[in-house]
């Protein structure tokens, strides 16, 4: 490897993409390629970054399995950045393999990091811990070990443990403060500030109230029986009441919630769980039926009892019952929490994230993108969306992944 080469590895590096081109810009080389890709990368040209990577691993051939390897580590890293999660994994897993065999610990220690951040996206927080678990991070440079932490802190926030992700984000801050990076130590923070704003909204006894991710887990913890709105389900700390494909049942699990420990009345619950606005039998026979269901459902964590004007919520043994809100209550919640994290996102990765079918999808995006809520960029297969962050709209209840505790 010449000087030129040597010396635009490191500005690449260190986080200076423009000084590495300086050095390599006017070659055509396999390594001159794959920097210029890597520099074309870190400028957000994400394009021309994908065809210099391609052509760099054409030209290394299978004679160097190491460095053709590598250049597929930057492919993989482009798409899941820019969000293409059709993108084949499993080259990216072939290339760990090699570079793994050849003694490349570093870089395929990368490629596992790069592993683990697509299968938070879309909510296999088992697998990507897995991968996660096999690096050896004594090996890892502060950059490397940055991006290990973060996906760790992304895993403990999914799973709602506060007190690992706040010491996953301590190390990888502390990671990034070492590589003198700029962009890194600021992607850390804003990382971390999940942490301190608003995850949920709680609502009980008439009240409303916003709840920071760590009071979330308290109050998973606490013994209340917690009608989550967020991921559809009935809950006393580790007993599960899954009604994610029930809406009707869970709206009026979500109604009588809402109305404890007072009642609810027929003519309400038939509004909040059918829209029914002109009531007759065959609608009052309609909500016996699906009281029937839903008390069959939550019969582990509570009764249903028929009052004179309604129904009202009972749980078992002493305990409180509550209402966990998202901080938005919208539709298409889910889909602006992934969109929320600033990345252009194209309608088929959101299909792959959220595990709904493609038109779904493009129906919910054409839905905001009228309401001004989200925006096409591009055209045809290359349109991608966008929405702004939002203050105070924190999204780690609404991102795809397993139940707390499960």
């Amino acid at each position: 490897m010449d000087s030129l080469i040597t010396a635009a590895a490191r500005a690449l590096a260190s986080g200076d993409p423009l000084g590495a081109l300086k050095r390599v810009a006017l070659r055509d080389d396999p390594p001159a390629l794959a920097l210029r890709g890597i520099a074309m990368a870190q400028l957000g040209d994400f394009t021309r970054a994908k065809v210099l990577l391609k052509n760099a691993a054409r030209a290394f051939g299978t004679k160097e399995a190491v460095a053709r390897a590598r250049c597929i580590v930057a492919e993989a890293e482009i798409a899941i950045v820019s969000r293409d999660l059709s993108w084949p994994m499993r080259a990216l897993d072939a290339a760990r393999s090699t570079l793994e065999t050849h003694g490349d610990h570093l870089n395929a220690a990368h490629a596992r990091n790069l592993g683990a951040r697509r299968l938070l996206l879309i909510g296999r927080l088992d697998e990507a811990e897995n991968l996660l678990a096999d690096i050896d991070t004594a090996r890892l440079t502060p950059l490397s070990k940055a991006a290990h932490d973060l996906a760790l802190a992304g895993i403990a926030v999914r799973r709602l443990r506060t007190e690992a992700a706040t010491a996953a984000f301590g190390r990888a801050g502390e990671a990034a403060r070492a590589t003198g990076i700029p962009a890194l130590i600021l992607e850390v923070e804003n990382a971390a500030a999940v942490l301190k704003a608003p995850a949920a909204r709680l609502m009980a006894d008439g009240e409303e109230r916003s709840l920071l991710l760590g009071e979330v887990e308290e109050l998973l913890a606490s013994g209340a029986l917690v009608i989550d709105a967020c991921r559809n389900l009935v809950r006393r700390q580790a007993t599960l009441c899954t009604l994610a494909t029930r809406p009707v049942l869970f709206a009026l699990a979500r109604a009588l919630g809402e109305a404890w420990p007072g009642d609810v009345s027929r003519r309400t619950l038939l509004a909040r769980a059918f829209g029914a606005r002109h009531v007759d039998e065959s609608h009052r026979a309609r909500l016996r039926v699906e009281i029937g269901r839903l008390r069959e459902e939550l019969r582990p964590l509570a009764d249903i009892t028929a009052t004179s004007d309604g129904f009202r919520l009972v749980p078992h043994g002493k305990h409180t019952v509550v209402v966990l809100a998202p901080p938005v209550d919208e539709r298409h919640a889910t889909m602006r929490a992934l969109l929320a994290d600033g990345e252009a996102w194209s309608s088929s990765a959101l299909a792959i994230a959220l595990d709904a079918s493609a038109r779904t999808v493009q129906r919910a995006l054409e839905e905001l993108a009228s309401q001004g809520k989200v925006m096409p960029i591009g055209r045809g297969r290359a349109r991608r969306w966008v929405v702004p962050p939002i203050a105070a709209f924190p999204t780690v209840l609404l991102l795809p992944g397993p139940l707390p505790n499960e």
